[in-house]
Formats: C-alpha cells, structure tokens, sequence
C-alpha cells in the first residue's frame, strides 16, 4: 500500500496530468476524448528552435497562465538531419527536452512532424541535400523523397516513443501532424498528388503512435486521419466526414515580416472574436500560429526574404514577454470558453436569429446547464438584441459569451486587460578590460577586411552563368562572380570624365557590385518579387578591370508548387557606355568562389578567432565593406532581455560567443506607402489591412538571448557587406516602460474571483508590475470620458478631479492592484446618463 501510495505522489509531482497512466485519445464528430473525458482544447505553437532551451520553461508558463492546455510545433526536419543519417538534437534542437518541459507543466502536446513544414523556415524545413538526391521531387509520388520522409517520420516518432512521450504511454502528446498544407498545391503535382497524400497518411498511421493524425488543409485527407483548418476564421470550416471534430490547426494571431516592408497588425478584438466565432460554432480544438515567434536564428529564416524576427505580434512577444493586451484579452477569453465547456460538449447547438446580422448559438440540454455565444457580424453598427427576453447590447462585429445563459462574462471587443508601452533601452557595449589606476579602458576593436572576389583558389571557371542556389547548396548565402574588362585608353568616357553604367539581372535574391576592389552599389528583391535588376554608374580605368559581383540569398523558398526548383543568381550583366555600344558579359568566361574566407575559416567561433590576423584599432573604419569587427565586451546589466541595435550598420551576419544572432538588414521601407494610425478591428482581417512603420526599419533590434552571455569576455563579431560604423552598435533591454488599464462600466467580467471571494463584482481595472517591481507613479487617471490610447491619454470634458487620488490610494507601492468602479472610488453621478470609463498609466520601478 505505502509503494503504492508512493507511486501515486510521484506522478502528482511529476504532471498535474495523469501522465503516470496510460492515456487512450480518441475522437468523435465532436470533439477529442482524452481518457475517456471531452476536452475543448485551446493551443499555443511555440517552435523549439526559434527560442532557447533557457526560455522554453518560462514561454511554455507564460502559455499556461495565459489559459492554454496545449503547446503545438512543428519538427524541424533540416535542423535535425544535417546529412543523410547524421541527426542534431543539440541545444535549440533538443526536443525531447522541449516536450518533457511541456509534460512537466502539466500541458498536452501536438507534434506537427510534417516533415514539410513551411514555416517561413528555411526550404520548409526540407534539407538542402535532398534536392540534390538524384530523381527526387518534393512532396509527390517519387522513391527517394518518400524513402526520406518515411525515414525522418520514423526516426522521430521512434524516438519519441523511446522517451515514452506519446499519450498512451503517459506522455504528453495527443496528436501528430504528417504532411502540412499540401491542399493549396496539389494541382502543381498531377496524378502523383493524390497518391502522395494516400501514402502519406498510410505511412502515418501505420507507425501505430496512438493518438490520431491529422492533415491541415487537405480536404481529401483518407480516414482516420483528420483534416484540419488554417486560416485567419475558421467557423465555418467542416470536416471532410461527420465523424471528424472540427480542429483549427492555424490561427493567425498576427502576420511575418520581410525585409524592407511594413509592419503588419492583428488587433486583439479580432483574434478574440475568430476564436469565439470558432467555438460558438462547435469547434473543438484551437491552436494560435503563433503563440511565441520568437527568432530565426543564424541562417533559418525562409521566405526569401523573412525577417530575422519571427515576431509574429503573437500573444507572448520575441523576447518572452507578455504582448499586453493581447495577451491578457486572450486570457480572458480562454476563461470564458472554459466556463461554457461542459454546456458546449453536453449539448448539440440551437442557432437563433437575433437580427439581419446577428445571431445566437445556444447549447441548452434541458437541465441547467446552458450556455451562449450571441454575435454581431456587421462590421459598421452595434445593435441591441433581446435573447430570452433580456436586452443584450452587442458592438459591432463581437461575440458575447452567457456561460449561464444569462450573464455576459466577455465581449471579444471590449479590452479591458492591462497594456503595457515597451522600450528599447540603449546600453553602450562596454569593454571586458578594466584597470584599477585608469578606469574603463577604450572599446577595442579587431578588424578583418574580405577580398572583393576570389579569396584563395577559385572553385571553378566556365561561359556564362550559373544557378546560385545549386552551387552553393545553401552552405552559404554567398557566391562571387569575377570577370574583367580591358578598357582601351581611347575610350571617350576615359577623356570626358564620364562614367559606363553597370546593368545587371538576377534572379535573386540580393546583390553588390565591386570594380576594382571599389563597391559601386547594391540592388535587392523584396518578399513578394525575389528577381531584380542593377543599374548604376560604374568608375572603370584605362587597361584591366576587375568585376566582382557579391550574390546573396536571404532565406530559400518555403513553400509553393515545385518550390525547390526556384532558383537565385545572375542572368545577365551588360555594360553601356562604351565607345563600341553595350559590352554583354553574360557569355564571358566567370569564374565562382563560394562563400566569403572568414566564414570558410570559422572566424566567428571561439576555436577559429585565430584563424586569420586581425587589425587592432580603438577607432574602426566606418562604411567599409567586405568588413568582419570583433570586439570583447561585458553582458549588459540586468537580466532584461537584450536586442542589439544594428540601425547604423548596412547588411550582414552577427555572433555572440559563436552563437548565431542571424542576419542583419536595417533596411527601411517605403515612405510613400501607405500607413495607418490606429487599427480597426471591424470587418474580416487580411495581411495588409493595418500596416505601421512606413519609412521606417523592418528590423533594427536583434534578440540576443540572455543565457547566451558569460558576465564577462563576451565575442561579439558582426560581418558587415557593405559599410556601417560598428562604434554606434549598442545593446538594448527590452524594459517594459509603463502599464495601462481602460476600463468602462459595461465592460463583463469574466474574473469571478471577486464574487467567490465575497468582493462586489463590479467592473475592475487591474494592474500588475513585472516582478520584483512595484507600482512608484500614477502619470495619468481619468474617471469620467477621457480618450486617447496607452501613453497618450488625456482628460474629456467628464473627468472626476479625485481620480488620481483614488488610484494612488489602491495601487502605490504595490506589485498588482485592482480599482473597482464603485461610488466609494469615484464620483458616479458624473455626466448622468453616459457610460464612463477609467484610464490609467502607471509607473513600476
């Protein structure tokens, strides 16, 4: 009895889950069924190789205070098989550790093992070397892309069963994913489509995991496996078989960048309201993609032209932080939807008509248990409905959820959770070395300058062009095509002071063009037209001239029909302006030399520092190309998370302690695009509906994990392409700067802890610090009409003079405070007949 006794106190601490036991997951049309018991399930994707194992136990907390009962990723197939056979389970890559941190929260597990994920990942997680396996094609019906696949699948759900993480073995994982979005590209395929997707599901499910398979966008997905939803609303989706629930496998809570675009927004009122939508219409099992974005490291970002940045203005922020107030209106939803779960899977829904764009779904089974969603589609006008004889007032394009039939505890468009303003704190990088007579010494720099061109031995010379991709197999982002000119000392530009012009076309993805070891310009694609074209004046001198032109990749292709066969790389190269017209060199004789020497000779590892001879120098050149800096310097102070500030650098790659940061581009976007102020939330979203940041930097910080810093003797080394001054390089914490609360009279609330607990019920403005911090100053309150929006507030003509007072009363000096609407907080005979809110900004330090 005691062993007995004890074994039960070990799984107790082990899980909150019965993960000790065997856990038997099934489905039917309605929903999963986990141990015998339903379960509406709610979501987060965080993908493990975007953070860093010293993150994962906090992001997957973050996740689970924020009302989630699952983590979701994908398996990052060209991050684990470096070569054929030859597999990566180290550091970012180690998944077993991942799901176990998740198992030991207490959460469930869906493994979206593909193995082609997308991703905006580079090459959709596909490894490089597969294309090059002869008679493959990607995701279709070939031999060798299947042996692969199968291989891969099999491997990691070997592995995963080794580990004893699958449902049925205790673990945490209730689903699996084979394949992912191969619905949207069938078409490009032909016959071997539907064949593929066959044995792909066959495959799947004969590696007898037990707990179902899915397939996302793939409405011909073969029984069992169930086909999925992907999209920004999914409420109206319908299994492909009455027997299936219905999953959303992909909610996009806000959209990727690319370099030298704008920045795009999902207000949380919207993503609240696709989520409701989703489970007032019987959903089952909903999943945020994504939930954390966090970062492409080093080389992983696809697109081409993805942002190192995975941000994805998800709930919980690059650098694990909260997103307030999306987060927190999200919290507040998944408490709602908890409140109606057992209505929700006891009862079959009855759909009312409530107006010409208004509706109720009620899920009613005759006892007491009830519960409703009642929506407003119009996206213009908000309209008051009578459901059961009660007047129910409904802005527009929201859903309120009654858990009882009866109470409105949340309206996906009322905000009523905390926001925050965050910044990015400057730090200047502060050198390693002190001394005791002379304080801080200077920052000194070493300094590495690349060849414009062959560096060593070229690798080889041919006519014309070729691939850049399939030359550099993606070993690199970087390819060099050399030629020369000779220029006869009769030419008339050499006489005027003229200057040829330069034209070249490529195919991708970026380039810069060296003369004489001299950079005369640069050129690029963007994220939606990869090909470009160069045209710039060019300095040429009497006799030979050497041509270097630097091509660049930024990421590989993610997805598509056929998508690995887009190439990248020059198609022509002309010069005009010559006494005999156009000089085409695109047939000339080139000679190739991969990558750049210092990346050749791992200068940015600790091991390969002292590969080549560094300059040392208090003062580096500034706007020097082809540059490699190196410099010790101290971690930043604080444990903060940490950006690097790269706005004054040009292009290029950066390290920390030989851990890959990832590309740099502060490139800016157009200020002629259009922008808007502030986002409205009514009406379906689209990628470009609420775009911010015109003329301004895609991307300017660069995360830096804090776990990657040693106290002291830190090696950061950037690689710069085409110019920057490295002395302005800084560090920056994220710090969060102030809070936010706007609270109004009407607003539900779905925190009943108050009326548990004997408080009044009424309305609440809540405030919570970061920890270890505590509320020091109250910069603005407002009870009565104020406007504006977090740092920006400002006092209507409705305004109780005591609102700061009341305010400093409950909330000075404390961590987390709530000020409730009450006449005995503030003066609620204010301008009679008007519905009043309270704003506040606060201060924590």
């Amino acid at each position: 009895m005691k062993i007995f006794l004890l074994f039960l106190l070990f799984c107790f601490f082990t899980s909150l889950f019965n993960s000790c036991f065997a856990g038997n997951v099934t489905y039917d049309r309605r929903s999963l069924i986990i141990d015998g018991q339903r379960k509406l399930l709610i979501s987060a994707a965080i993908h493990y190789p975007r953070s860093v194992p010293a993150m994962w136990p906090g992001l997957v907390q973050t996740a689970k205070e924020g009302g989630v009962d699952v983590i979701e990723s994908y398996v990052f197939w060209n991050g684990h098989e470096l070569s054929p056979g030859k597999y990566n389970f180290e550091g970012r890559y180690d998944l077993v550790k991942f799901v176990k941190i998740v198992q030991q929260a207490g959460m469930y597990m869906i493994l979206r093992i593909g193995p082609f994920v997308a991703a905006e990942w580079n090459f959709g997680g596909v490894p490089a070397w597969l294309h090059y396996v002869p008679g493959t094609v990607f995701r279709t019906d070939n031999e060798p892309f299947k042996y692969y696949m199968r291989n891969f699948t099999t491997f990691i759900v070997n592995l995963m069963k080794q580990e004893k993480l699958f449902a049925p073995q205790g673990g945490p994982i209730i689903l699996a994913q084979v394949e992912n979005e191969y619905g949207y590209y069938e078409k490009f395929y032909g016959e071997g489509a539907k064949r593929y997707v066959t044995w792909a599901a066959r495959m799947a499910v004969s590696q007898n995991i037990g707990v179902p398979w899915i397939m996302c966008q793939q409405d011909d997905a073969p029984d069992p496996v169930i086909n999925t939803c992907n999209s920004f609303y999914c409420d109206q989706f319908t299994p492909n078989s009455p027997n299936k629930p219905k999953i959303w496998t992909e909610n996009w809570p806000g959209w990727f960048k690319t370099f030298g675009a704008r920045d795009p927004h999902r207000p949380a009122e919207d993503v609240a309201f696709s989520v409701a939508r989703f489970f007032q219409k019987g959903g089952s099992v909903h999943n945020y993609y994504m939930y954390h974005g966090g970062t492409n490291f080093g080389r992983t970002s696809g697109g081409p032209f993805i942002t190192t940045s995975y941000d994805y203005e998800a709930p919980i922020d690059e650098y694990g932080l909260p997103r307030l107030p999306k987060w927190g209106h999200l919290k507040e939803l998944h408490r709602a939807i908890k409140l109606s779960e057992h209505a929700l899977l006891k009862s079959e829904p009855t759909t009312l008509s409530l107006g010409p764009s208004q509706e109720a779904d009620v899920y009613d089974d005759g006892s007491e248990v009830c519960a409703a969603f009642l929506a407003n589609l119009d996206d213009k006008t908000d309209k008051n409905v009578v459901f059961r004889n009660v007047s129910y007032h409904l802005p527009s394009w929201s859903v309120s959820i009654l858990p009882d039939c009866k109470n409105v505890v949340f309206n996906t468009a009322k905000v009523g959770s905390q926001a925050s303003l965050v910044e990015m704190m400057p730090e200047e990088l502060m050198p390693s070395v002190t001394s005791p007579s002379k304080g801080l010494k200077a920052l000194k720099w070493d300094v590495f300058v690349e060849n414009a061109g062959i560096w060593g031995v070229a690798d080889f010379a041919k006519n014309g062009f070729v691939d850049h991709i399939n030359t550099t197999k993606d070993t690199t982002d970087y390819l060099w095509y050399t030629t020369s000119i000779i220029v006869g000392e009769n030419e008339e530009f050499l006489k005027k002071a003229g200057r040829p012009v330069l034209l070249i076309e490529s195919k991708g993805h970026a380039l810069h063009a060296f003369v004489n070891q001299e950079l005369q310009g640069s050129a690029s694609g963007n994220g939606s037209h990869s090909p470009f074209k160069f045209e710039s004046p060019i300095s040429l001198k009497a006799g030979k001239n050497e041509i270097a032109l630097l091509s660049m990749t930024v990421g590989l292709q993610n997805a598509g029909g056929l998508y690995e066969w887009v190439g990248a790389g020059l198609t022509s190269v002309k010069i005009e302006g010559l006494n005999n017209g156009t000089m085409d060199l695109s047939m000339s004789r080139w000679t190739y030399k991969i990558g750049l020497q210092g990346e050749n000779l791992s200068i940015y590892k600790p091991d390969g520092l002292n590969s080549i001879n560094w300059v040392s120098t208090s003062e580096p050149q500034k706007i020097q190309p082809l540059t490699w800096y190196k410099v010790v310097v101290d971690s930043p102070s604080g444990d903060e998370p940490v950006g690097l500030d790269m706005i004054h650098m040009g292009k290029g790659l950066a390290w920390l302690n030989g851990e890959e940061i990832g590309r740099y581009w502060p490139i800016k976007s157009s200020e002629h695009e259009k922008c808007v102020e502030e986002c409205d939330y009514r009406g379906k979203f689209f990628p470009d509906k609420c775009l911010t940041g015109c003329g301004e930097p895609t991307q300017r910080w660069y995360h830096v994990p804090r776990s990657w810093f040693k106290p002291s003797g830190n090696i950061l080394v950037i690689f710069e392409e085409k110019g920057g001054d490295p002395t302005k390089i800084t560090f920056s914490k994220r710090k969060i700067s102030g809070l936010c609360s706007l609270i109004a009279e009407d607003f539900p609330m779905v925190d009943q802890a108050p009326v548990r607990k004997g408080g009044s019920g009424k309305s609440a403005a809540h405030l919570k610090c970061p920890k270890n911090t505590l509320i020091s100053n109250v910069k603005f309150a407002s009870f009565g009409n104020p406007t504006g929006k977090c740092g920006s507030y400002s006092k209507g003509e409705c305004h109780d003079p005591n609102s700061t007072l009341a305010v400093e009363k409950v909330c000075l000096g404390k961590n987390e405070c709530a000020i409730e609407l009450t006449e005995e907080n503030f003066d609620k005979g204010l301008c009679p007949g008007t519905t009043k809110r309270l704003a506040i900004e606060a201060v924590c330090s």
